[in-house]
């Protein structure tokens, strides 16, 4: 089976996307680095160095230095697609940060965001 075409898209690409999608909703670039952090682990030098290297979205994911537990508390629907159902690991974890920034965009607390009510 052929890999699905979004793994292969560099993270550097879609990560303005990201960012834009929060600023138009009065959210800030500090606060999409901070939702990709709480998720990923990488600390804001190692994100910029995947930026600058054009990490692949597949790759980003399966070297992020760690994976927060806390994302299984994600729910709810991307792309008409609920994200806890998703089976495929790589693509469960894009939808997952999909989730969360569209999250931050709808003005939701960020500790909401973060999971820290929940846990």
């Amino acid at each position: 089976m052929a890999k699905h075409r979004i793994y292969t898209m560099s993270f550097a690409s879609v990560y303005p996307l990201y960012v834009a999608k929060a600023e138009k909703k009065g959210r800030t670039k500090a606060e999409v680095d901070q939702v990709i952090s709480w998720l990923t682990g990488y600390g804001q030098k190692e994100l910029e160095a995947q930026l600058k290297k054009q990490t692949d979205l597949e790759t980003f994911f399966a070297k992020a230095p760690r994976i927060n537990p806390l994302r299984a508390l994600i729910k709810g629907v991307v792309c008409g697609v609920r994200v806890e159902d998703i089976e495929e690991p790589t693509m469960r974890e894009i939808r997952y940060l999909d989730k969360l920034i569209d999250e931050l965009a709808k003005g939701k607390a960020m500790d909401k965001i973060l999971r820290k009510a929940e846990s």
